[in-house]
């Protein structure tokens, strides 16, 4: 049974809410989609709202799934407001990611726009597993315990195999790299990760 911390209830039922609007309201997935700062759709509050829109169910159900499964260690972990520090910090650093890649090394692509959570999600694996490599965590399918250092490897690499084109690789690339950055400077600042 999954036990949602404030901040992780409160970040999932945002997610649904938005996504709930992209459904309901014509023209309201590109306001808060991510889109590239070479087309006239771009704003900075962009690499903010992105993180809470969704292409589809699936999309949405895997994310929040996976962030209602791992995150609430973390927040209860750290505090709520060090929790929302971290998830803010890799989600707009995984979409900063995302742009400075497409814009220096792959300018001459069509410009479409980025959206979802996942940067953030990665994020929230890659803390999980640095935080809390030997915990086990039970996996519905198959039933077995598996450690979190390795159940982190598995999910990236299910994400990664499931996805095909359009994926924002680069966002999950970039989540991973600002949750160890992150991480790092709390530990290099405090001694230790709190």
């Amino acid at each position: 049974m999954l036990r949602l911390t404030p901040v992780v209830r409160n970040l999932v039922i945002i997610n649904v809410i938005i996504f709930i609007l992209q459904n309901i309201v014509p023209g309201f997935t590109n306001l808060v989609s991510l889109w590239n700062p070479k087309t006239d759709l771009f704003k900075p509050y962009q690499l903010f709202t992105y993180m809470f829109a969704h292409a589809d169910v699936f999309h949405i159900f895997f994310n929040m799934l996976v962030m209602a499964s791992t995150a609430p260690v973390l927040e209860n972990f750290w505090g709520q407001k060090k929790f929302l520090t971290f998830y803010l910090v890799t989600g707009i650093g995984a979409g900063v990611f995302h742009l400075l890649i497409n814009l220096f090394f792959f300018e001459n692509i069509t410009y479409g726009s980025m959206l979802g959570a996942s940067g953030a999600v990665y994020g929230i694996l890659m803390g999980f597993g640095m935080m809390f490599p030997n915990m086990e965590m039970r996996l519905l399918i198959p039933p077995v315990a598996i450690k979190a250092k390795y159940l982190v490897w598995v999910l990236g690499a299910i994400t990664f195999l499931l996805s095909g084109a359009g994926v924002a690789h680069f966002a999950h690339l970039g989540g991973i790299i600002f949750a160890f950055i992150l991480l790092r400077i709390w530990r290099h600042k405090n001694g230790s990760y709190f």
